[in-house]
């Protein structure tokens, strides 16, 4: 059974990573306004593993732009562990934004002629104050460490899988140690083992105390989620915990039994 959230008000209450209140985002188009967010209210606290679900042209995906900085909302408050986004210029939206989010995409956005160390040690070239090239080295090694690839440091992205791609990608995205990992639909490149593999490896790095927020239109990949969120028209129309998430090692595990079998009929 899935547990209904309770609404926030507008302060951001103690605790709340990710604090939204009546945000809105509208576009022009020729002489007609598109109102793609209509008044979204949310907060996530720390630790939390957040599905944000919706058809095409729900609005979820220019929430999940607002979040990340890419987008700026019509109007509305935007609390980013308790920094009101909206006073914020925009060498201090990129330095914020360096300093808390990660991103995660379903193209993985790798350099195809950089090795994969290379490819995860480019957010660290941007990085106030300078991090030396050693030092970006051994980070860009234990993040790759950290998602299973600490073998294949010096690939190219043409001699990995998609799912070490994406593996390679969320390195990259973790190098910073951000506080939230924001990602927009990861597995949709992906075929079902490698999501269930991509999924599990979320649910590890949520178990380490990380905060994500995940995008997706698919609903067997939101069960790995400890939350579900559901948008249509660019409003929430439901936000409940998930009581009964899916834990990609069984699923994995269920995997290989069904294959086993189909091996043996």
């Amino acid at each position: 059974m899935n547990t209904p959230i309770a609404s926030t008000g507008a302060a951001p209450s103690a605790g709340a990573l990710l604090k939204l209140h009546d945000l809105t985002r509208s576009f022009v188009s020729g002489e007609v306004e598109v109102k793609a967010v209509r008044g979204i209210s949310l907060e996530i606290v720390r630790g939390e593993f957040v599905a944000i679900m919706g058809a095409s042209g729900s609005g979820k995906s220019t929430l999940m732009n607002m979040l990340g900085f890419l987008d700026q909302p019509t109007s509305g408050e935007y609390w980013l562990d308790g920094t009101d986004v909206a006073g914020l210029n925009a060498r201090q939206r990129a330095a914020l934004r360096s300093r808390k989010l990660g991103f995660v995409f379903q193209s993985f956005y790798l350099l195809s002629r950089t090795s994969a160390l290379e490819n995860v040690e480019l957010p660290l070239l941007y990085t106030l104050p300078l991090v030396m090239p050693r030092e970006r080295h051994r980070r860009a090694g234990t993040a790759l460490q950290e998602v299973g690839l600490a073998a294949r440091v010096n690939h190219f992205p043409s001699e990995l899988s998609g799912g070490q791609q994406q593996r390679v990608a969320i390195a990259r995205a973790l190098v910073n140690k951000p506080e939230i990992l924001l990602a927009d639909e990861p597995t949709g490149n992906l075929d079902t083992r490698t999501s269930i593999e991509i999924m599990g490896l979320f649910q590890a790095l949520n178990d380490n105390g990380l905060t994500i927020v995940m995008v997706t239109h698919e609903l067997d990949i939101a069960a790995f989620c400890k939350r579900v969120v559901v948008m249509r028209d660019g409003r929430i129309i439901s936000d409940t915990r998930n009581d009964a998430r899916h834990i990609a090692a069984r699923e994995l595990a269920t995997l290989d039994a069904a294959e086993q079998q189909a091996k043996l009929a």
